[in-house]
């Protein structure tokens, strides 16, 4: 029995779902999103709570029973909340600076990579003087985030010896010993 798909969503105020037929749409003060559902999950609405509930107990719809709960949950989230995704770009001489939608990287590289961002995404680059450079990246949709995130840090990803490249705020990276290490 999927634990996720059995727990409700509670509707916040402000926040407006409509089904129609197969689709699903919810609109809040950051954004509206969409998402297909599947017809073997069936989704109600009674009195500002959602309940998912599945058609058989075949484990393709078991599996659909949890995934829409925490793509509808997700949708609600952004539209109340937004999602914001913290990036460290770590390394000498490695810059970043935004300008409307796109960012501009430094990377040890030859050449600068501009990176254009999709409208939805509000990018800011945050500078201090002995700090690395931190990105931010805002949105209400939680998977362009995730998507957009893993692109910029695909870019240059951090190296496990000095541990030089872009990471996402708080993670951490295995690092290794150099090859002195081995040596007696």
């Amino acid at each position: 029995m999927s634990r996720i798909g059995k727990s409700p969503i509670t509707i916040p105020s402000g926040v407006e779902v409509k089904i129609d037929g197969t689709t699903m749409t919810v609109k809040g003060s950051k954004g509206a999103l969409t998402q297909e559902l599947d017809p073997a999950v069936k989704v109600t609405i009674e009195e500002n709570v959602i309940t998912f509930s599945r058609e058989s107990e075949a484990p393709d719809h078991r599996a659909k029973h949890g995934l829409y709960r925490a793509l509808v949950n997700n949708m609600i989230v952004g539209v109340s909340e937004g999602y914001k995704k913290e990036m460290e770009v770590i390394g000498v001489g490695y810059r970043a600076t935004a300008t409307g939608q796109s960012l501009e990287l430094s990377l040890g590289y030859s050449h600068p990579i501009v990176f254009e961002l999709p409208s939805e995404i509000k990018v800011s680059a945050d500078t201090q003087k002995g700090k690395a450079p931190v990105v931010t990246l805002e949105s209400y949709d939680k998977q362009l985030v995730g998507q957009v995130a893993a692109k910029i840090r695909s870019l240059r990803k951090p190296e496990p010896y000095k541990g030089k490249g872009i990471r996402f705020v708080g993670e951490d990276i295995r690092r290794k010993a150099g090859k002195s290490a081995g040596k007696k």
